[in-house]
């Protein structure tokens, strides 16, 4: 009768306790393993939320999206004032003094040393004036012609020409 109560590990009660621990035993590894990653989880968690955030990672998704929407709805309500500003900038200054230059000559082959000069002043749209001082050794004239498109309805001298072309030269440089 002792015999029955005490079997050895080599009997069937045995093995099936023998494998009950080996189970048991591999059942606490994986729940080790288990709470191991779920504390990884958690640290996650608390990187994408915040050390005070919601424990609902879709309700954070959401706050997250409407927060990125006004965010983008402040740039382009930005972006579309600055591009009023911008148009504006540019409408006035397509009506500015963007093309200049001065030419200095000899207006009747004297000795003067270049007195004479001609100054080409126009916007991008070819629209401007050329003023031209000829100067001899008894008098002074100063000539303004209006140009309209590159041209003046006034009939322009050589060197009012030159001017004209030096400055659209520069403009294109």
């Amino acid at each position: 009768m002792l015999r029955g109560a005490v079997d050895g590990l080599d009997s069937t009660t045995g093995i099936v306790a023998l494998a009950a621990a080996g189970v048991a035993l591999l059942a606490l590894i994986l729940a080790l393993v288990a709470i191991r990653r779920l504390h990884a989880l958690g640290a996650a968690q608390r990187a994408v939320l915040g050390e005070h955030g919601r424990d609902d990672v879709v309700a954070h998704g959401v706050e997250t999206r409407r927060r990125v929407d006004e965010i983008a709805a402040w740039v382009q309500d930005t972006a579309g004032q600055l591009n009023g500003r911008t148009d504006a900038v540019e409408a006035q200054l397509s009506g500015t003094v963007s093309r200049s230059a001065v030419l200095r000559y000899d207006a009747f082959n004297e000795t003067s040393g270049r007195q004479s000069s001609t100054v080409a002043l126009f916007d991008e749209h070819g629209d401007g004036i050329v003023i031209s001082a000829i100067l001899q050794r008894e008098q002074a004239r100063v000539y303004a012609k209006p140009i309209r498109g590159g041209e003046s309805e006034l009939e322009l001298s050589p060197e009012e020409r030159e001017a004209i072309r030096i400055a659209e030269e520069r403009a294109r440089s």
